[in-house]
């Protein structure tokens, strides 16, 4: 069920891989571990074929791919300047995942693992933890002053102030993937039950550029907190 609403019929059920993986895991439903772990694999496929067939003259899926991974290597390294490589390969590895399992909520008979709050919650934890980890490694015990705040005076109120934004992110970057993912999935199944055909088609290139778009937004967002636990604290 998504929102009240009858769920289309998914792969996961048909194959009884839901069923299977909620035995396994102790829980009432695995379907969002069951579509992660079809992204992981679409992506291992990806990287296998891309490079197995790397070449000078590059083919198309080489092309699609070093556009993507080209651009958005330039925009980290022009918004945090050359330490923005080091951290790299963990941003775009973040938005490929994050954009495949989008994705896969407008495959017919699969699901967007990114429309399950707990799926969202375990890469904002793994966020929080990486760039607070960058933070201390670069900085030591120094990074402390990240949260103190530009003036002494005002480091005690500061510190409390920080500390709360800071321990929000993760639970900013989840429900935002998640309500933006959510909606869209009931927005489909409206559709597809008011008009099969006529008006699910014209909403898939819609949703296809509002889920890179989600994608974007949580890639940009840790780029972001990456880049304040690398700055020197003033």
């Amino acid at each position: 069920m998504a929102g009240g609403l009858p769920h289309p019929v998914l792969f996961s059920d048909l194959t009884g891989a839901d069923h299977a993986l909620s035995n396994l895991l102790g829980v009432g439903e695995a379907k969002h571990v069951f579509y992660t772990w079809i992204a992981m694999a679409i992506l291992f496929i990806c990287a296998f074929v891309v490079r197995k067939g790397l070449k000078t003259v590059p083919g198309t899926l080489q092309n699609i791919f070093e556009t993507i991974v080209g651009g958005l290597e330039n925009f980290v390294v022009e918004n945090m300047g050359e330490n923005g490589r080091k951290v790299f390969p963990v941003l775009i590895v973040l938005f490929l995942f994050i954009f495949v399992q989008n994705m896969l909520g407008l495959v017919p008979g699969c699901d967007a693992p990114t429309a399950n709050v707990n799926t969202n919650a375990a890469m904002a934890l793994f966020v929080f933890a990486y760039y607070n980890g960058i933070g201390i490694m670069r900085w030591g015990p120094g990074y402390i002053k990240h949260f103190m705040g530009p003036m002494l005076p005002l480091a005690p109120l500061m510190l409390i102030l920080e500390f709360i934004s800071h321990l929000a992110r993760p639970l900013s970057l989840t429900l935002r993937l998640f309500g933006n993912i959510r909606g869209e999935e009931i927005v489909i199944i409206l559709f597809f039950i008011l008009a099969p055909i006529i008006g699910t088609i014209p909403i898939y290139f819609l949703f296809m550029l509002a889920k890179s778009l989600q994608a974007f937004i949580f890639f940009m967002l840790t780029m972001i907190y990456l880049k304040g636990s690398m700055e020197h604290a003033h």
